[in-house]
């Protein structure tokens, strides 16, 4: 690989402003040199706003820029599979938005192009470099809370903004272009998160479906999961209830203890056992794709393999599809 990663992007949604963008160019022998937008207000606007030299209309262009080796796809999930065969094609690295696809029969045409192309496949399930989940994994680690018995996930919210629009829905409640609702969105950083935490999840099982018809994709999951190492878990995840009843908590609990978290919002991590109930505060960066970033960044320049990949992409889209009963 090139002593310089000069990175391009393909897709500018407004959230790639905060959370990615800027970090390509933090990092050192790092540069976010290109994007591309189908739209050409919108992808001019973005390189000058965001400093980027070069801007196109579409992803060949984009992939085919010689300055650029390495490809970021930062679109909905349904051109995941197509944009990632076309920069293995290439040659090129690939660093691909969560969910890394609609399904897991797309995550394993991803694997296999790579593979088959000798270029390695990142996928964005950032919260295995931040901070707070880090002292997760390191209470764990020490056996803070003794043997871990099981966990529970409860995220539950009212209806997100767009949701109740049947006119203009978000791209994120069309299964055709998301692969589910807002439990592909959110419940995949989760899944990955306890994939990092405890290791494989061998078997899941579950149940979804539309209560409240405000869109086509499912509002509810429960389900049930077990891990390769015997630990259990469960969670409930619905989008239609009353603000009043909003949360978001997964629940470690141990031989010794438990240990609770919010995994999208800053709330600090929760422990408690022998010793009693500790809050324990840990900074999020500005930019919270940026340490995942550096770690990518550091593959491609001969440096410790990163270790948010397509094998644990697949794995959490494999999860999701069998707690929502699309993929048994």
């Amino acid at each position: 690989m090139d002593t310089q990663i000069c990175w391009g992007m393909i897709g500018c949604g407004n959230v790639t402003e905060k959370k990615s963008a800027p970090a390509f160019n933090k990092i050192p022998n790092s540069h976010l040199v290109a994007v591309m937008n189908r739209t050409p207000e919108k992808a001019q606007k973005y390189a000058e706003k965001n400093g980027v030299p070069k801007w196109y209309l579409t992803a060949d262009e984009l992939i085919n820029d010689s300055e650029v080796n390495a490809i970021y796809i930062a679109t909905p999930p349904d051109s995941h599979l197509e944009y990632t065969l076309k920069a293995a094609a290439a040659g090129k690295p690939v660093y691909v938005e969560k969910p890394m696809a609609r399904t897991y029969t797309e995550c394993l045409q991803m694997l296999h192009a790579c593979a088959q192309a000798n270029v390695p496949l990142f996928v964005a399930y950032y919260r295995r470099y931040l901070p707070k989940f880090l002292k997760v994994k390191e209470l764990i680690d020490q056996k803070a809370i003794g043997e871990i018995r099981f966990v529970n996930i409860q995220l539950t919210s009212a209806p997100k903004n767009g949701d109740e629009n049947r006119q203009h829905l978000p791209w994120r409640v069309i299964p055709g272009i998301a692969g589910g609702g807002h439990f592909y969105d959110l419940a995949s950083h989760q899944l990955d998160l306890l994939d990092f935490f405890f290791g494989k999840i061998v078997a899941a099982k579950g149940f979804s479906t539309n209560q409240a018809g405000l869109y086509p994709a499912e509002d509810i999951v429960v389900g049930s999961f077990a891990f390769e190492s015997g630990i259990l878990g469960n969670g409930t995840w619905c989008f239609t209830l009353d603000k009043s009843s909003e949360k978001d908590e997964t629940k470690i609990y141990g031989s010794k203890g438990s240990i609770s978290f919010a995994t999208f919002d800053s709330e600090p991590v929760m422990l408690q056992n022998e010793n009693g109930k500790q809050i324990i505060e840990v900074e999020t960066p500005e930019n919270v794709q940026i340490y995942l970033i550096q770690a990518i960044v550091n593959e491609l320049l001969g440096g410790e393999k990163c270790i948010s990949t397509g094998a644990n992409g697949a794995r959490a889209n494999r999860v999701m599809g069998q707690l929502t009963g699309k993929e048994l």
